[in-house]
């Protein structure tokens, strides 16, 4: 079946996401944030693109852009392909690496377009990767917060501060305020992915929640026994069923029924 024709923003505003194929990771290390954001400021350069925020996060980049002089779909893809170039080049892969179309939605109303850059910064807040919005290096956050490096001249921040005030400084302060408050918002139906435990961390935990039982022993416990503690570990934060399948030697199905 045709996809059909992405409906254009009558603002020409966008929250983008652009995720991995399968998920996967790309972004592996500093070098290769710096390459993407490089690749970023390059072609807001050439389509005369206006960039109001950016999350990158392990294995998907969140946008918040302004169309610029060509198509969305041509940017992107000129965005997607020179950093496939360069990743491709570096690991010595070949093949896809990001899903075939990157998500996008329309931001019509500058209600929207302040819950767009509030959910893209806390990112990596609810993803459990920081404890401050403005610890995470790799968002447009620290910039809205004044913070002035060479990422400065990809950010136009003036749009959205300029909608708390006419003052720079208490534009920034306001700027913080609203962007810090806790909230359960979902764009584009996305579901931000808890970094889970490391196995080595897990098996930590769940050595803790065994109290001298060994690992090896919980899969012939007597069943109320067994499904007692696999009931408490399903209440540990971050850690996965499969992860817990895997080091206790029982099947994820046996956990989902205790």
């Amino acid at each position: 079946m045709p996809r059909s024709a992405r409906v254009k923003s009558g603002t020409g505003v966008y929250h983008i996401i652009l995720r991995g194929a399968n998920r996967q990771e790309f972004f592996h290390d500093d070098e290769d944030c710096w390459s993407f954001l490089g690749i970023l400021h390059k072609y807001k350069l050439k389509s005369k693109v206006e960039i109001y925020g950016w999350c990158l996060m392990s294995n998907h980049v969140h946008l918040l852009l302004k169309e610029g002089d060509e198509d969305l779909s041509i940017t992107m893809k000129r965005i997607g392909v020179s950093f496939v170039l360069y990743y491709n080049g570096k690991y010595e892969t070949s093949g896809h690496l990001f899903q075939d179309r990157f998500k996008s939605e329309n931001v019509e109303d500058v209600r929207y377009l302040f819950t767009v850059i509030r959910y893209i910064h806390q990112n990596p807040l609810k993803a459990g990767m920081v404890k401050r919005i403005d610890d995470w290096r790799w968002s447009s956050c620290r910039h809205y917060y004044g913070a002035n490096d060479e990422l400065r001249k990809l950010l136009d921040d003036e749009f959205i501060l300029g909608m708390f005030s006419e003052n720079l400084t208490q534009a920034r302060e306001r700027f913080r305020e609203f962007n810090e408050m806790r909230t359960a918002d979902q764009c584009l139906d996305d579901q931000v992915h808890v970094r889970r435990l490391t196995d080595e961390q897990a098996r930590e935990v769940i050595r803790e929640l065994l109290d001298g039982i060994d690992i090896t022993q919980v899969k012939s416990l007597p069943r109320s026994k067994r499904n007692e503690i696999l009931r408490k570990t399903k209440e540990i934060n971050r850690l996965s069923q499969r992860q817990t399948a895997r080091i206790l030697g029982v099947s994820r199905a046996l956990i989902s029924r205790a």
